[in-house]
């Protein structure tokens, strides 16, 4: 079940309407119901022609969809020859599938207001940015999406000062707060992870950080402080290792905290893909998970659900910060010459079976090979 954070530093900005764009049904879950992939619920959904499913998965994911309360939006696009609509401005999509997800809600979103999508990547190319700028800023244009795969500060190009079209930051923000910027609230996900392990009377806790420069890893990292420093734990340096968000960082750096003299009981993986490593590094050395060692991921990547035991992980509220986009900026509250607060999204604990009340204290003894039964 997840357990949801009441951090009111990491909480949505008043009038934001969160509560309803967090409870939208979606068609991934009307996939999960129906048994099959997110792409099949769209097809049938949707109507899509020229393609062949069969009735009875037809039928299961409409009765899904019916179960849910799942509408299907048909846009009353105009019938003007350019409707109005949503320009979304990525620095990088093909490097991010975050950025699928994101796109998504923003679809979803801007269709049920008659709106349709146009999706630009710039590379970072500051040319590229200005030729795409001169295709987006015209009469038809309703809402710009600036966004960014990375979490992190950006400076706008001049262009976006002082236009019509309303200008929303996604997964990113600027010094002057002078646009509406919606992240993910990643402090309150790495206090609320650490919380987790606490509750079930865990004391070791170790956290393998992604890279330092990344404001993700930063976040991650000051909410594991944050938690332990709350609980009376002291901090120990010993503990935190810093990876680079990749499998092998996992699977090295759990062998190298095993060898300690008092060895975590816990581990807090800073994504899904270092806590595989961490998986594969604790059956080497004959752990059980949860019973020797707990474990906690960040993201809720889909894999997550399918390791064993399934990886407890926070949620990365990608499609979440896309509905809140298009919801925020169509909604008329966009203000020229205004200061907007950064509205943090919660990041929900998705909590399964990689953690438990941890048996006893490890020793590098007993972390070395098969546990002392």
């Amino acid at each position: 079940m997840a357990k949801r954070s009441s951090d009111k530093s990491q909480s949505a900005a008043p009038g934001s309407r969160t509560p309803a764009v967090r409870h939208r049904v979606t068609m991934t879950d009307v996939a999960r119901l129906a048994g099959c992939s997110q792409s099949t619920v769209s097809v049938v959904l949707n109507k899509s022609p020229g393609i062949s499913i069969s009735a009875t998965t037809r039928d299961r994911v409409f009765a899904a969809a019916k179960e849910l309360g799942y509408e299907v939006t048909r846009s009353q696009l105009s019938q003007s020859a350019r409707p109005s609509q949503v320009a979304v401005i990525f620095d990088h999509i093909a490097t991010s599938p975050e950025a699928v997800a994101v796109v998504d809600g923003i679809r979803e979103c801007a269709w049920a207001t008659g709106h349709v999508v146009m999706v630009f990547e710039t590379h970072n190319d500051a040319e590229m940015e200005g030729r795409i700028l001169d295709a987006v800023l015209h009469d038809e244009t309703d809402l710009v999406i600036y966004a960014t795969a990375m979490t992190r500060k950006v400076a706008l190009p001049p262009r976006l000062h002082g236009i019509e079209p309303a200008v929303v930051l996604l997964n990113c923000h600027t010094d002057n707060h002078e646009f509406p910027s919606v992240v993910p609230g990643e402090v309150a996900g790495g206090h609320q992870a650490i919380d987790a392990l606490i509750k079930f009377g865990h004391r070791r806790i170790a956290m393998i950080t992604g890279e330092p420069w990344m404001d993700a890893s930063r976040d991650r990292f000051k909410g594991y402080r944050q938690a332990l420093a709350t609980a009376d734990i002291p901090f120990d340096s010993a503990l935190v290792r810093e990876g680079n968000w990749q499998a092998s960082a996992g699977h090295g750096h759990t062998h190298a905290l095993l060898t300690l003299d008092r060895p975590p009981t816990a581990i807090f993986c800073s994504n899904d893909k270092m806590a595989i490593g961490c998986y594969e590094a604790l059956k080497e050395r004959g752990l059980a998970i949860p019973d020797d060692i707990s474990v906690i991921g960040f993201d809720n990547e889909e894999f997550a659900r399918h390791l064993s035991p399934q990886l407890t992980t926070l949620v990365l509220p990608r499609r979440e910060m896309g509905l809140w986009a298009v919801e925020n900026g169509l909604s008329g509250a966009v203000a020229k010459w205004q200061k907007y607060p950064i509205t943090k999204l919660e990041c929900p604990l998705i909590e399964r079976q990689s953690i438990a009340r941890p048996r006893a204290e490890l020793t590098a003894a007993t972390a070395g090979g098969k546990m002392r039964r």
